[in-house]
């Protein structure tokens, strides 16, 4: 019999089949905390990444890794060491030759000798004069020649990665001036928008050996090509104009006929990447002379940071992880920086992927699913407190969706989602038992036992939480219990009282309403002025939606009315409270308590003026005042709530 063999390893085709789905749920507990302390929800998610989950390595770390490499590479040392070494070379050519003249009796070597003691001090315009001299010593000949050599090799070693090795053969100088020819060509084609697909597969196969790093399309050949010429020029504009003027004749000089068709290729990159830092200097400092490779190698260093940095600052409109390059994270930063953007962009592209952010004009936001999530963990937050007992609380438990019990009970039915009369259903599978005479222990249930408490007819509610949103709000931290209160409310609302109507409404120099979405998103109103007439104003209207739902109005403030509308619908403001902004509000609260309104107040802080206008609003409304701890707003407002909703409107 044949016996089959089989070879087991490492899936291969995409994605492991059995890896645990992606839990982003920490993560999206670790923004919701945040914002339940009073947080920023745009600022929560940006911490998010900034900080990365569960404390681990985020953008921030990254960026200040960027920043620890710039500020090195921006003292690596002196940006003129070209114009430096030239000079140095120079120095010592002439020096040579002198030596050699002085060992030469004869009118020519004295002629040459008053020649190089009248060169002219710019070292560009001595290296032109000395272009046509007959040198004695040998020597002085191979200094001399070593200055233009080397920087025409720097020069050009500096833009086409890998050829300063090359150029020392005579017959590779000839081919480059053939394929800066035919690069010029070929760039001229590409910012025409001709296609170029064919001519840069025969460009490649012609002059692939200058190109070591085989750049895959004209775009990457442009990217590369464009990055180095940038930091050549911007080498050029960081230098002093005497320097950039020496530099600049003296490159012209070693560069020879290829001077112009460089030049050419310097505007054609620029006008094809116009985005790059072309004309941007940089104050490198160092104690070394920097050559012009070394140097132009530091600037482009410097801009591909600064890139990076741009990149994961993250601050454009519309700014994503994806936008941020892996490779040139992991080519300036290291592998393991590569891993945590990994890492953090799979992180941003499940938050989104799973349904827990979306994307805006404004960047990431809760969505209603997070919010839900969040307004269970305000909610559980709240219970937690009610269920340790405190004084004059309830169980919320107990306020289940059957509503009242009325102290009757019957035969449960097919459906029924009342809760169990436990002692009538044991004695009547006791007396069933009984009767059979077979009465045993356990008692043995069956369906025809069970009996359910009778329940009245639960009465909806409409409710309009008004909070306020003046800054003294955030200032004296209250900002995180207020939002923490109105979530708790609305999730309840949401999961155990759906057939309730609830509206919250902010108010600070005028009032709004707010959607779930919207409150987790406010920021304090930095507009002095508390309306709450306007606040009251969009209760009654919330209410009269509802007529047929039990009027409830919550009140959540730190501070006395400052502000009322004006018939023209502009808020009028002024501190300390007028009578006209008292008088207006209380008008508003006239006509909630004619209409049944339940109106209670929970006040914060303890301002004289705001103690007098509860009281005497209570007095007038028939509601109540309460004075909780911030941190004891939640379980406040929600069990006010559970017990208003029981009234009937009378």
């Amino acid at each position: 019999m044949r016996h089959n063999r089989f070879r087991y390893g490492a899936w291969r085709g995409g994605p492991d089949p059995l890896a645990p789905p992606y839990d982003v749920r920490a993560a999206v507990d670790q923004v919701g905390a945040e914002v339940l302390d009073g947080g920023s929800l745009r600022e929560a998610l940006r911490n998010l990444l900034r900080n990365g989950p569960d404390g681990g390595r985020g953008l921030d770390d990254l960026l200040a890794r960027a920043r620890r490499l710039r500020r090195e590479a921006m003292r690596r040392g002196d940006l003129d060491g070209a114009v430096t070494r030239a000079q140095q070379l120079l120095d010592q050519a002439v020096a040579t030759e002198r030596d050699a003249l002085a060992q030469v009796d004869s009118d020519d070597a004295r002629f040459a000798e008053a020649q190089l003691a009248n060169l002219p001090r710019s070292t560009s315009r001595a290296v032109s004069e000395l272009s046509s001299y007959g040198w004695t010593s040998p020597e002085a000949r191979a200094l001399y020649e070593q200055i233009l050599d080397q920087l025409r090799n720097d020069v050009l070693g500096q833009r086409f990665q890998g050829m300063k090795e090359a150029l020392q053969d005579p017959a590779t100088q000839e081919r480059m001036r053939e394929m800066l020819q035919d690069l010029n060509a070929l760039l001229g084609k590409h910012a025409r928008g001709e296609n170029t697909d064919d001519a840069f597969a025969q460009f490649m196969q012609r002059h692939g050996e200058f190109f070591p790093e085989q750049p895959g399309s004209v775009d990457e050949l442009v990217d590369a090509l464009a990055r180095r010429a940038a930091a050549g020029e911007r080498l050029l504009r960081s230098l002093s104009p005497q320097q950039r003027a020496e530099l600049q004749s003296l490159m012209e000089q070693s560069l020879g006929s290829l001077a112009g068709e460089m030049a050419a290729l310097t505007d054609n990159l620029r006008s094809l990447r116009p985005d790059l830092n072309w004309g941007r200097g940089e104050r490198v400092r160092g104690e070394r002379d920097l050559g012009y490779g070394e140097a132009a190698g530091a600037l482009e260093e410097i801009g591909d940071l600064d890139d990076l940095l741009d990149q994961l600052g993250q601050e454009h409109p519309g700014a994503t992880l994806d936008d941020v390059d892996v490779e040139a994270v992991e080519r300036q930063l290291g592998r393991s920086a590569a891993d945590d953007l990994r890492r953090l962009r799979e992180l941003e592209r499940q938050l989104r992927r799973q349904g827990w952010v979306t994307r805006g004009a404004d960047g990431l936001t809760l969505s209603p699913k997070a919010l839900r999530r969040l307004g269970g963990t305000a909610l559980r937050t709240v219970f937690a407190d009610l269920s340790a007992g405190r004084k004059g609380q309830h169980d919320l438990r107990d306020a289940g969706a059957a509503g009242e019990l009325t102290g009757a009970s019957r035969r449960w039915q097919y459906g029924d989602e009342q809760p169990i009369d436990v002692v009538r259903t044991i004695g009547n599978a006791v007396r069933r038992q009984a009767t059979g005479g077979t009465a045993v222990l356990p008692v043995a249930l069956d369906v025809e036992d069970f009996e359910i408490a009778e329940t009245e007819r639960r009465v909806s509610a409409a409710v309009a939480l008004c909070v306020d949103l003046s800054f003294s709000m955030m200032a004296d931290g209250r900002w995180g219990p207020m939002k923490q209160a109105a979530l708790a409310l609305s999730h309840l609302v949401a999961t155990r009282f759906p057939q309730d109507a609830l509206q919250i409404i902010g108010f600070g120099r005028y009032a709004t309403k707010l959607s779930v979405e919207e409150l987790a998103a406010v920021e304090p109103d930095y507009v002095q002025g508390t309306n709450l007439q306007h606040a009251l104003m969009l209760a009654g209207r919330h209410l009269r939606r509802h007529p047929g739902s039990d009027p409830v109005v919550l009140v959540v403030t730190d501070g006395e009315p400052t502000a009322h509308l004006l018939d023209d619908g502009t808020s009028s403001f002024h501190w300390p409270s007028t009578r006209e902004t008292v008088t207006s509000t209380v008008h508003e609260v006239d006509q909630l308590t004619r209409y049944g309104a339940v109106l209670n107040l929970f006040m914060l802080g303890e301002d004289p003026g705001l103690r007098r206008f509860v009281d005497a609003v209570a007095r007038r409304s028939g509601g109540r005042v309460f004075t909780p701890d911030a941190g004891d707003l939640g379980r406040y407002v929600v069990s006010d709530y559970i017990r208003a909703r029981r009234g009937r409107r009378g």
